[in-house]
């Protein structure tokens, strides 16, 4: 028997440069970036300003977390429950004014076959006919259904 290899800590994410995982420094790049625009399109004063806030910015999308999730996932969640109520409610008016009362129809009748029981030595026999492959032929066997003839 083969024996394979289960990958464990799938959850864990690879490492770059000491601690840094590749989301770590990809969302870091991108915080620099934004910084060396406003490097390039602004005044010192503002740039320091602005810079401070971008960086504060990703450094927390890119390091901080909550309950073992990335900020991310977090803002996500907040946004679904905003925009989902925890608390639904049903109002039997409204539910009633919105589907009016239909007339249900009597069902149609069904066809009912009902199949003849195999019994225990109908079952020992063909359990026998399947075992030798078809060279055992039961006495009550029916000529037509054979299918070496």
């Amino acid at each position: 028997m083969q024996q394979f290899h289960v990958p464990q800590f799938i959850d864990v994410e690879d490492t770059i440069i000491g601690p840094i995982t590749v989301r770590q420094f990809v969302i870091m790049l991108i915080g620099a970036f934004f910084c060396f625009m406003e490097y390039k399109l602004s005044d010192f004063g503002l740039f320091v300003v602005l810079a401070i806030f971008t960086v504060g910015i990703f450094a927390l999308f890119a390091f901080f977390k909550i309950n073992g999730m990335p900020f991310y996932y977090f803002l996500v969640n907040v946004a679904e429950t905003l925009k989902k109520p925890k608390i639904r409610i049903w109002s039997r008016l409204r539910h009633q004014e919105a589907n009016p009362v239909q007339v249900l129809e009597k069902p149609k009748e069904t066809l009912v076959i009902h199949k003849p029981l195999v019994t225990k030595s109908q079952l020992q026999e063909l359990s026998l006919l399947v075992d030798t492959g078809g060279a055992w032929q039961p006495a009550n066997f029916d000529k037509t259904y054979d299918r070496h003839q």
